[in-house]
């Protein structure tokens, strides 16, 4: 009784999700390797380029001349050779000598639209969301397909496409045998997926809220002083980002990445008042509870930032994987709603034929 009720849940669940859960596993499979194209794609992505205070201070300098109000920039790293530049709507590169490279809206480049696919389901918070529960659906999803797996695992074979048997047999046995070869790497990205998706909620179950930093002067930043400064808090730390004051009396954010953070962008900030370009709040990625510590390692997992070309490799397949197994799902259900009906009524006899068979007794 019970493994009925897990084999209805599953499935229906299945096929409810398989519209969600198809755009994000193919989006974020391809999303692996967005480093690499864009350091194909984007003259002077490939040059490997570290940044200190100074150049900092010069590619923000730049940024503002070049796109006027900024939402923040990334700094140039080994992964990218360029300054990236985020506004409100699109955003663009410099070069390091703070030339404009290339300058772009929102969703105008095939890696941001698959981004915001990913990411929000290109409906923004609402979409980020429901993608966010999607995939803890997801999870219920392989946990109880490995569940319903235990009774056949005799059947298991190396199956990763259906074969030639007769009506939906062939679909479900490669969705079984694909979905045990996946799960291990498929938990993992889910895991660390679904939470940062859900950063608001998981923040609230978890208990670490970010502080809100002091109020600041209304004036316009220094960039030199003030990097400068945020340096000089973390001298062992990277410089990665900085953003402007969002509006009047906010301060300037500025992230850096230590030694021991896997972040890609790091979670060390330091907020920096505009009017003296001092330090006045620092949120320090190491000294966070342990719980938040292992969530900051969730995105750089997710997003195959770790872990070397060998991960990468893997998250990609279960990206194919998570969208084959959806494909294989739907259209074993599909193939059970509409199976073909088979009369077994015998055809009457007639003519030469009815003259050759016996009598009825």
């Amino acid at each position: 009784m019970v493994m009925g009720a897990l084999r209805k849940l599953h499935a229906w669940a299945g096929l409810m999700l398989c519209l969600l859960l198809l755009p994000l596993a193919i989006s974020g499979a391809a999303l692996v390797f967005k480093p690499e194209w864009l350091r194909a794609t984007v003259p002077g992505a490939a040059q490997q380029v570290s940044v200190g205070p100074e150049a900092a201070a010069r590619a923000m300098t730049a940024a503002e001349a070049g796109f006027g109000k900024l939402r923040s920039v990334v700094f140039a790293s080994p992964e990218i050779g360029l300054h990236q530049v985020y506004l409100k709507e699109g955003g663009g590169y410099l070069a390091p000598d703070g030339q404009v490279v290339q300058r772009f809206g929102k969703n105008e480049r095939v890696v941001d639209w698959l981004f915001d696919l990913h990411h929000h389901l290109l409906a923004g918070e609402t979409g980020q969301t429901v993608a966010g529960v999607a995939g803890l659906a997801a999870l219920v999803m392989v946990l109880t397909g490995l569940v319903l797996f235990v009774p056949a695992l005799r059947s298991f074979a190396f199956r990763v496409a259906p074969d030639r048997r007769p009506g939906r047999a062939g679909w479900l046995a490669a969705h079984r045998d694909l979905g045990l070869l996946a799960a291990p790497v498929l938990l993992v990205v889910i895991v660390t997926g679904a939470p940062v998706a859900l950063s608001k909620q998981t923040a609230d179950l978890l208990g670490f809220q970010k502080a809100k930093p002091p109020a600041a002067g209304a004036t316009a930043p220094d960039w030199p002083a003030a990097l400068a400064a945020a340096q000089a808090r973390f001298p062992d730390a990277v410089l990665r980002s900085a953003a402007p004051p969002a509006k009047p009396g906010a301060t300037i954010a500025i992230r850096l990445r230590q030694p021991a953070e896997w972040h890609v962008n790091g979670r060390t900030v330091v907020h920096v008042d505009p009017a003296t370009s001092g330090v006045v709040a620092v949120e320090d990625a190491l000294a966070h509870p342990l719980r938040q510590r292992i969530y900051n390692a969730f995105w750089p997992i997710h997003a195959s930032k770790v872990g070397g070309l060998v991960w990468k490799i893997l998250s990609f397949l279960s990206g194919l994987a998570l969208a084959l197994l959806s494909v294989y799902g739907a259209e074993s259900y599909r193939r059970k709603l509409f199976r073909p009906v088979h009369t077994s009524a015998r055809p009457s006899l007639t003519g030469a034929a009815a003259a050759a068979s016996p009598p009825a007794e």
